[in-house]
């Protein structure tokens, strides 16, 4: 989804709201994680003292594998981000979202800010405990035998 923000940028006390879901092709750019269905953005952009913020909720399921024990479980996530949008910077400047164009691509801005996001490691349960380095007994259903 892209953005026209003109008129935020032009009228103070300007909003405009934000609901959509992100392209299957955009989510397939997505690599290592496997997303049941869409993945939903909910939010508001805003200009507040001449000021255009972005905020959002970026809310999904993912089917993954643990890391520790190998079981397949799915997951619910949300996270939500807040950018300040401008239309130029003077310097390299992490902090703020430069929109060529007076033009924001919401989806790229979402895939990036959700791979930020996400774990390295993904486990199934906070205390998993992983398999038996002997024998490959997942730990998590039953203790084995080896010392």
């Amino acid at each position: 989804m892209v953005i026209g923000l003109k008129q935020l940028y032009e009228i103070i006390g300007e909003k405009q709201d934000i609901c959509c879901e992100l392209s299957r092709e955009r989510l397939d750019e997505i690599r290592g994680y496997s997303f049941i269905g869409p993945v939903s953005l909910k939010g508001v952009v805003y200009n507040r003292a001449g000021v255009v913020t972005l905020s959002y909720t970026a809310k999904f399921t993912i089917s993954a594998e643990c890391d520790r024990c190998l079981s397949k479980f799915e997951r619910s996530q949300s996270f939500d981000f807040e950018h300040i949008l401008v239309r130029s910077l003077n310097s390299d400047n992490d902090e703020y979202v430069v929109t060529e164009n007076d033009k924001l691509d919401l989806d790229e801005l979402a895939v990036n800010d959700i791979l930020l996001q996400m774990p390295t490691k993904l486990l199934c349960k906070e205390d998993c405990k992983g398999l038996c380095p002997k024998c490959g007994a997942d730990l998590n259903i039953s203790d084995c035998n080896c010392e």
